[in-house]
């Protein structure tokens, strides 16, 4: 039997760093990477047989838990006549209506084959579509591996930002302003020294890379307002918060807040596609024109549309809107960070936490972080030690303090009282 330490040998002579994308490798935790062989509901089971309780779920896609029978059927029934055609099909009609159905601040739907391209699609439009070219983008959010994304603040807040990857030149990201996240005055001074410039302003409206921190109430008001103002064009990354935290995503819980509020552009990735590769971006039927075939912004795909995927996709969108679906998620994700903090309180250790749906984050710490250098500035040695102590106990979150957490409807009260046992003890040893 091969164990966990021999293929990542293995994998390591033959792809860079043995993993396909670079937190799989837990160099943020330490120790060898868990190769997995097989999921079910609520759990995955590693090479050598251990069984885990899942909370990455395919960081965040499987929101009814993996191998659901009813979803299951639909990519089998779609594998069968055929895995892609290169053509429109009824199928991706379907999962666009649905998608629009749940996002009524869009009228039109794009597909495509991740987020990544999601996104750098949707800034291309927005360019496109306005005649600027600057893009404001907050740090810590995560929008994809797209060159003009890769970039950490400039010097000031009339400077462009810097390239945070190798192979990115200077002038790729010279048209890119990051931004303190939850921070109203410096939006305000930048949108005062360039606000016609700005094509749009790019967020998730929940930072699910900087663990789960949430854009505040009062600063979403003040950049709908800006935007409106300038010109520029409100784009929601909901690749991961997008029917994950809400069945009308989280756009819908900032539109119970603030009277006709609503992004311009939205990207939605990881549930729309069930744990298959799809994405997709939506907006005004007016700025969605300026697309090709119908438009001069260009943007295409081989796989984009494809018929095994949106099976998938299709299948989990209309699953999560059965009765009482996102109540109970909701509820079973709040009794785990409930009971995270009442043993970390009776242990001694500093915890807060957050969630919403199916979505969660927690800290080491004890106030909740509001940007990313507060979440920084709160230190991995303890996560890390904590981490490996759950693994050892067969839970199995995020390799990395980073990251947020996802629980599914697989996950019954059992897991999440098993969660807290290992918890606690894990606690204890901190």
């Amino acid at each position: 039997m091969s164990t966990n330490a021999s293929l990542f040998e293995r994998a390591q002579r033959v792809i860079p760093g043995g993993v396909n994308s670079p937190v799989r490798a837990f160099r943020a935790v330490g120790g060898t990477p868990r190769f997995i062989t097989r999921a079910k509901g609520a759990y995955i089971w590693d090479a050598e047989g251990t069984r885990y309780i899942d909370y990455i779920g395919s960081w965040g896609p499987m929101i009814l838990g993996h191998g659901h029978p009813e979803v299951l059927e639909a990519v089998q029934k779609a594998a069968l006549d055929g895995f892609s055609f290169g053509a429109p099909t009824e199928r991706e009609i379907e999962l666009a209506e649905e998608i629009l159905k749940l996002a009524p601040s869009a009228e039109q739907v794009r597909l495509v084959s991740s987020g990544t391209e999601a996104g750098m699609s949707a800034i291309r439009l927005a360019r496109g579509f306005t005649g600027r070219s600057k893009l404001i983008k907050f740090e810590g959010c995560y929008h994809g591996h797209a060159d003009a994304l890769l970039v950490k603040a400039g010097s000031g807040l009339a400077t462009f930002g810097h390239p945070t990857s190798a192979g990115v030149p200077p002038e790729v990201v010279q048209h890119t302003l990051v931004l303190e996240y939850n921070n109203i005055t410096q939006l305000e001074e930048t949108f005062a020294i360039q606000g016609k410039e700005i094509a749009c302003v790019m967020i998730e409206p929940i930072a699910g890379n900087m663990n789960f921190v949430r854009a505040s109430v009062p600063f979403m008001k003040r950049l709908r307002e800006l935007c409106t103002e300038h010109g520029a064009l409100l784009v929601f990354d909901e690749v991961m918060s997008g029917f994950r935290v809400a069945l009308g995503s989280a756009q819908s819980i900032y539109a119970r807040d603030i009277p006709g509020f609503k992004p311009d552009l939205s990207v939605f990735g990881k549930v729309i596609g069930g744990g298959m590769p799809l994405a997709a971006f939506a907006s005004s039927r007016e700025i969605m024109s300026k697309l090709a075939p119908l438009g001069p912004v260009y943007q295409a795909g081989t796989l984009s549309g494809n018929p095994v995927a949106t099976a998938c996709g299709l299948t989990t969108l209309k699953l999560i809107q059965r009765p009482g679906f996102f109540e109970s998620l909701s509820a079973r994700t709040r009794s785990l960070m409930d009971g995270l903090s009442q043993a970390a309180t009776q242990a001694g250790v500093p915890l807060v936490t957050d969630c919403q749906g199916g979505m969660f984050g927690f800290f080491f710490a004890d106030t909740l972080p509001q940007n990313y250098q507060q979440v920084m500035a709160k230190g991995s040695e303890r996560f890390n030690r904590f981490y490996h102590l759950m693994l050892d106990r067969g839970v199995y979150f995020a390799p990395a303090m980073y990251e947020a957490g996802f629980v599914s409807a697989a996950h019954t009260e059992q897991d999440i009282a098993d969660t807290v046992a290992a918890a606690a003890e894990a606690f204890r040893q901190l």
